[in-house]
């Protein structure tokens, strides 16, 4: 995964907390997403782009369940989520830096592959560490259902996601010794009044910001093994090319002029 670059620690954000739940034993995250939301609704009109709203809709999901994974974990550590779903047909993407508090992604509604089930696939940095990849099958539409089974077979833990309100969000994970009856008999009310019916420590409060990082050279970067590939086949007639960024689909143009003078400053 590429790394994210470097976003300014005074810039405004959402405030995830972490708590945990004392007698227990588990990990309590919450935020309220509206902000991150519209962070995402202003990057799709910037780059105008119209995902189905059905499609909108699951990112939302997808994208308050992965912020707050992100803000459960160390803060070493880079996440990308891949959720493919065969009904609706899309995938969905997201990324994540905790240094640095930076989230991302996007949908890919064109040509999303047929498979003979849904697939949840994770890929983790910590550190300078190696990639490490797993993956999980799940049923529905439901990113939520994606997330709570990854946890289940992947991080072999039991996870709960619940919308506490409008465009609120909490999950809660389990830690050694959790009461699993409590959590898998909680619901969105009772994780509503938490604060009242069970002792909560303050943990963490992190700051979750929509960015990718995506720039103009970084782009070169990645067109540069094509043009020494193959010039012919990635400009043909064209003195410029349009390219998505992979990790957010903002809109780069390359020339082909800036992409050899960058070829030849990096030999």
């Amino acid at each position: 995964m590429p790394e994210s670059t470097p976003v300014n620690p005074a810039a405004s954000g959402l405030e995830v907390s972490t708590y945990f739940v004392r007698g227990r034993n588990a990990l309590l995250a919450q935020a309220d997403c509206s902000d991150l939301f519209v962070d995402f609704y202003l990057h799709l009109s910037d780059q105008k782009m119209k995902p189905e709203p059905e499609h909108v809709a699951m990112f939302k999901r997808a994208l308050a369940a992965f912020t707050l994974h992100c803000a459960s974990q160390p803060r070493n550590v880079m996440t990308a989520w891949t959720m493919n779903f065969q009904q609706p047909l899309v995938n969905i993407f997201l990324a994540g830096d905790n240094e640095f508090g930076a989230v991302t992604g996007r949908v890919f509604e064109d040509n999303v592959k047929r498979l003979p089930a849904n697939l949840f696939y994770a890929d983790v940095v910590r550190g300078r560490g190696e990639p490490r990849r797993s993956s999980v099958d799940f049923t529905g539409a439901d990113p939520v259902v994606a997330v709570e089974k990854f946890y289940a077979q992947s991080e072999q833990r039991t996870a709960r996601i619940f919308e506490t309100g409008e465009e609120c969000f909490a999950m809660i994970t389990e830690h050694p010794d959790c009461d699993l009856a409590w959590l898998r008999g909680l619901t969105a009310e009772a994780v509503t009044k938490l604060a009242e019916t069970e002792t909560l420590t303050l943990l963490e409060k992190r700051v979750a910001r929509w960015h990718c990082g995506c720039n103009q050279e970084r782009i070169l970067q990645v067109l540069l093994p094509a043009l020494r590939q193959d010039p012919a086949a990635l400009f043909g007639e064209d003195p410029k090319i349009e390219i998505r960024c992979p990790r957010c689909a903002a809109r780069h143009v390359v020339t082909r002029e800036a992409l050899e003078a960058y070829a030849a400053e990096h030999p």
